[in-house]
């Protein structure tokens, strides 16, 4: 165990996330202790390091806070690098939106080159990091261009369930199975919610639509059917640049629920294997096979469908190289039009994590550190082949090996919308059990009730994520969005 001690609760977010970099399989005991002189400490079972910040008493005093913790976190950084040996790609970044730095230097006219000397002094990315970063930026920055920021929005419309909950899953999904004869009372309060949004916002923009969750496609072909009749009579489409439903699941699929999407005219869908190894789809407690995925995939094709995404986690436990290198071979024979490949994130919430918790995880092949840098390059060389490019990126906490999450598309297929949840760019409105809304002010405000005066340009608004509660509170749910929707 490792004892984390800071003298500021200014640092113990990114102290915390950046010594779990290093030692992702240490548990980490973490308190906040002012008498202390030193900025960190940790304590090892065997040692005792700590971080100072620089300066005579009234420098440290007269620094501003943002420039006292990036001191502190660069020297921590530093020195954990210089003890264990270790580079990390991503340096001392910990959020979850790295191109976020370098779209706002991009926006405020900064070279190409002075970016990525800035990035790789102050924060230690690596130089391939560094190019991916900002390459990806760049097509960010030109695909979001077609939106209306100030009077435009985009819609999230989540479906909280599936046919079973994979074991990596942290998302608010409930099995479909569980929910038989009840599914229509979600859907009713659901299109109570929808009608709110839409009332509200008919002086808006309507620029992308999404339909996540949970597999929207667990919902019976009618069920959809009657979701998207009543959008189109809620909202207009004049302004909508794309429409995304996640099929993700392919025993999920059916060819009367694509028909379905088909005359409702969304072209773009998720078929989502995560893998095409038969001996990891049954460890993750996905029921289908790898043969189901090609049937769904190429079934969506015959039916007219131009814009197919498929999804793939490196790290999967079990899983070598050499199963990503057959999982991408059979990619290539199926040539998607965009393709996110994710590093394996263990969230708390997850089956997985509770396994690991209590000794009953997976117990096989261990993955490297080189091995699964091995399996991220090898996706990026078939994405290549294939002609797609990468256009958006993120992280998450736990990811394996501090990689990070890609979507690779051909250069007309991008998804505007998986760029805007990440960027922030613009509102998105939320309906749906745990669903999350983000509504953009023109201006910042000081939130109400807040403690430290901070401003801010973001709310959120959430949904709460039990499906009764839901269903129970939905006058509740409206009325949060109320006290800050376009006012």
């Amino acid at each position: 165990m490792i004892e984390l001690i800071c003298n500021d609760t200014l640092y113990t977010y990114d102290a915390y996330h950046l010594l779990k970099t290093f030692y992702p399989d240490e548990e980490i005991k973490q308190k906040v202790d002012m008498e202390q002189e030193s900025q960190i400490i940790v304590k090892t079972c065997d040692s005792c390091f700590s971080v100072s910040l620089a300066g005579s008493k009234e420098e440290k005093e007269g620094m501003e806070r943002g420039e006292r913790k990036h001191q502190v976190i660069h020297s921590f950084y530093e020195m954990l690098s210089k003890r264990t040996g270790v580079r990390q790609p991503w340096g001392s970044l910990t959020g979850v939106r790295p191109t976020k730095m370098f779209m706002q230097k991009l926006e405020e006219g900064v070279p190409e080159e002075e970016i990525l000397r800035w990035i790789e002094r102050e924060h230690f990315v690596t130089e391939k990091k560094a190019e991916l970063g900002l390459a990806i930026a760049k097509r960010e920055k030109e695909l979001l261009s077609r939106l209306d920021y100030q009077n435009g929005y985009s819609l999230y419309v989540g479906i909280p369930f599936c046919p079973t909950t994979c074991a990596y899953c942290s998302f608010t999904s409930y099995p479909i199975s569980q929910w038989e004869g009840r599914t229509d009372n979600y859907v009713d309060a659901l299109l109570k919610e929808l009608s709110y949004i839409g009332q509200v916002s008919k002086e808006k923009k309507l620029n992308t639509v999404y339909f996540g969750g949970g597999t929207p496609t667990s919902l019976t072909a009618p069920q959809l059917d009657r979701i998207l009749t009543h959008m189109e009579n809620t909202f207009s489409y004049e302004h909508l640049l794309e429409f995304t439903v996640e099929a993700g699941r392919p025993d999920s699929i059916t060819k009367e629920k694509l028909v379905v999407l088909k005359n409702h005219g969304i072209d773009r869908i998720s078929v989502n294997p995560q893998t095409m190894q038969q001996k990891t789809l049954d460890r993750v407690g996905r029921r289908h096979t790898v043969e189901d995925v090609i049937e769904t995939f190429s079934l969506a094709r015959e039916l007219g469908f131009t814009n197919i995404n498929m999804d793939l986690i490196a790290g999967l436990p079990g899983e070598t190289p050499q199963d990503m290198e057959d999982t991408l071979r059979q990619i290539r024979a199926l040539r998607p039009d965009s393709l996110t490949v994710h590093a394996l994130a263990v969230k708390r919430a997850s089956r997985l994590r509770q396994e690991q918790r209590s000794g009953e995880g997976f117990h096989g092949h261990e993955l490297s550190a080189p091995e699964l840098t091995a399996m991220i390059e090898a996706a990026y060389q078939c994405a290549q082949e294939i002609g797609l490019v990468p256009y958006y990126l993120y992280r998450q906490k736990n990811m394996a090996g501090n990689f990070e999450n890609v979507g690779y598309a051909k250069v007309d297929k991008a998804g505007i919308y998986n760029i805007l949840i990440m960027e922030e760019k613009q509102s998105i409105i939320a309906a749906g059990a745990g669903a999350s809304t983000k509504v953009v002010l023109p201006h910042e405000v000081v939130m109400p009730g807040s403690r430290s005066g901070k401003k801010t340009k973001l709310i959120r608004i959430e949904n709460v994520k039990n499906v009764d509660e839901y269903i129970a509170r939905i006058d509740e749910m409206i009325e949060r969005k109320g006290e800050w929707l376009w006012h």
